[in-house]
């Protein structure tokens, strides 16, 4: 049969159906090419983003530290103001405790680093208080390797010398930290972290009834790796230490420095623990209880018998213990007097450890 008109011809072509149009084969192979190049783009990109976003030490389960780490106890002492009788106690009882557990030692005196601590010569100088930072980083100079420093006054005494630093405060430290609470007593509007893990501490320290207790603190030295060319000590170790701090003449020099930097900067509150003052730090004295806003505060900071660490803090200044209403025999303190009470308690624990 025939039509008039020839049929309509569509110029859609119908529903999958093949135009006959290949790619040459060249073609084809670039465009398999660029998809892969594409896909090794994307994995790089992922794997260069968790190397910045991961911890730069291997990986530990929250709430725990690394096993065995490398511990350096760091003591200053300063000839002028102590006896050697007085510095020989405390070496004593640094050596004997460092034997125990496998530390090591860094002992130092204040004369090494009076020279650092001088910024221009029309300014005082500060306190020699403050050479605990350049000793902290003198130390770490000389112990690259070590995975914890331990600041230990010349006016703190280990008492009980049985506890390792792993077993009474690493292995704990989840139930140990003081989370959201104010980071200089007893109302800074600035707070502990309330998620930081144990693992991803590198600064632990104690409060005592009215500051932070730098006198007895652990430093992490966040070794410098391939991945990672920082090192979280030295920076915290330089900014505590900035002339401009030093030249500010804070009322309690480099402590009321920390509370500032702790407080301001968040690089260094993000690693900052603070724990239970009787945990590592204990005092020989008792804080009288106060009221402030009609609301009485008191703290805990007296050694007891089982205590680790007992602090002679301010042993030499008789004068502001009275003013701040700290009382013992005889109304005033002599810290060698102090000392060998507790060296002496000391001595008989371990005659009575051999005997048994």
């Amino acid at each position: 049969m025939h039509f008039a008109l020839p049929p309509k011809k569509t110029w859609q072509p119908p529903l999958y159906a093949r135009t006959g149009v290949r790619l040459p084969a060249n073609s084809r192979r670039r465009q398999q090419l660029q998809l892969g190049g594409y896909a090794v783009l994307a994995l790089l990109t992922l794997y260069l983003l968790w190397s910045c976003i991961a911890p730069s030490r291997s990986w530990t389960p929250d709430g725990e530290i690394e096993l065995n780490p490398k511990i350096v106890i760091v003591t200053m002492f300063d000839d002028r103001g102590t006896s050697r009788e007085y510095r020989n106690m405390i070496r004593k009882n640094r050596e004997h405790y460092a034997g125990l557990h496998g530390y090591s030692l860094f002992h130092t005196n204040v004369s090494t680093y009076l020279d650092v601590l001088e910024t221009e010569p029309s300014h005082p100088s500060p306190p020699t208080s403050w050479a605990m930072v350049p000793a902290l980083r003198h130390a770490l100079k000389l112990h690259p390797d070590a995975t914890y420093l331990w600041y230990l006054s010349d006016q703190a005494f280990i008492t009980e010398p049985s506890y390792s630093l792993s077993e009474h405060i690493f292995s704990n430290l989840s139930a140990l930290m003081q989370k959201d609470v104010p980071v200089v007593p007893p109302d800074s509007v600035i707070h502990t972290f309330s998620h930081l893990k144990p693992a991803h501490a590198n600064l632990i320290l104690t409060q005592d009834m009215d500051n932070l207790a730098n006198t007895n603190l652990i430093l992490r030295n966040t070794k410098r790796t391939s991945s990672n060319t920082d090192n979280w000590a030295h920076f915290f170790l330089d900014a505590w230490f900035d002339p401009l701090y030093r030249q500010y003449s804070f009322q309690k020099a480099e402590n009321h420095a920390l509370e500032h930097l702790v407080q301001w900067h968040p690089t260094i509150l993000a690693k900052l623990v603070l724990i239970p003052q009787r945990q590592l730090n204990s005092y020989n004295f008792r804080y009288k209880p106060v009221v402030e806003n009609d609301v009485p505060r008191e703290h805990d900071a007296m050694w007891r018998d089982g205590d680790f660490v007992i602090n002679l803090k301010g042993c030499d200044d008789d004068e502001k213990n009275m003013a701040n209403g700290i009382f013992d025999r005889n109304n005033g303190r002599v810290c060698e007097a102090e000392l060998r009470q507790f060296y002496q308690r000391w001595e008989r624990k371990l005659l009575a450890n051999k005997e048994k």
